[in-house]
């Protein structure tokens, strides 16, 4: 459980606070993380609950969710379409103990945009919900390889052209090794709009909407 041990050496910021909703049924890890986050002065925690059905219920747009998958009634994955509809311009970050390979899929196939165990360093889910809240996708290092191992396993990929550029393939291949967007501009000398643009146009002709699907569908049919 996180503890706030942490919470002297937790980074401060001017920027403008991320604005969190937290969907966890475990009422003392979510105070927990709801304390954690709000006392670094980057996040705002907007609403915590512990169903998906009232989170559904919540009016209050955020910029991410953070989202369990055990829960009562209606699991985490089966939320995500709905959460998407009801928050629209809001990010999904899965945050469970649950480390299977069905699980970490069909989180993906929903539209999760990231996927953190909760035994993961609390400076890691911090770190993971400014890049995904800077348009970037998050695994879990125990969980990018499960994936990675996942598809490696698969002898008989599917064939297809995309039509990528070699810039894009570049591109692509620094997404799947979880380079944030910025280090992506930095490392090929662009600007970082510029990197936001090619992701944009790797998202339209893989045919994907979150950066997590563009990695998997990346390693199944070894595009990098």
């Amino acid at each position: 459980m996180i503890t706030c041990d942490t919470l002297g050496k937790l980074h401060q910021s001017n920027k403008v606070k991320i604005k969190i909703g937290i969907i966890e049924d475990h009422a003392d890890f979510r105070k927990s993380l709801s304390f954690l986050l709000s006392s670094t002065g980057e996040f705002t925690i907007a609403w915590a609950v512990e169903s998906a059905e009232k989170a559904l219920k919540v009016k209050d747009e955020v910029s991410i969710i953070l989202l369990d998958i055990n829960l009562p009634s209606m699991s985490g994955i089966q939320a995500i379409p709905f959460l998407k509809s009801s928050f629209p311009g809001s990010r999904i970050i899965m945050l469970t103990i649950l480390e299977d390979d069905e699980n970490i899929f069909n989180a993906i196939r929903q539209g999760a945009d990231g996927y953190l165990l909760k035994k993961s360093d609390p400076f890691r889910i911090m770190e993971a919900i400014r890049q995904v809240n800077e348009g970037g996708g998050v695994l879990t290092p125990s969980v990018a390889k499960q994936v990675l191992n996942h598809f490696k396993s698969n002898t008989n990929p599917v064939e297809a052209e995309y039509h990528l550029t070699l810039r894009e393939k570049e591109v692509l291949g620094l997404v799947v090794n979880g380079i944030s967007t910025e280090r992506i501009a930095s490392t090929l000398y662009l600007s970082e709009e510029t990197v936001r643009n090619h992701i944009r146009h790797i998202y339209e002709k893989l045919q994907v909407h979150t950066r997590a699907q563009a990695v998997a569908k990346a390693l199944r049919e070894r595009l990098t």
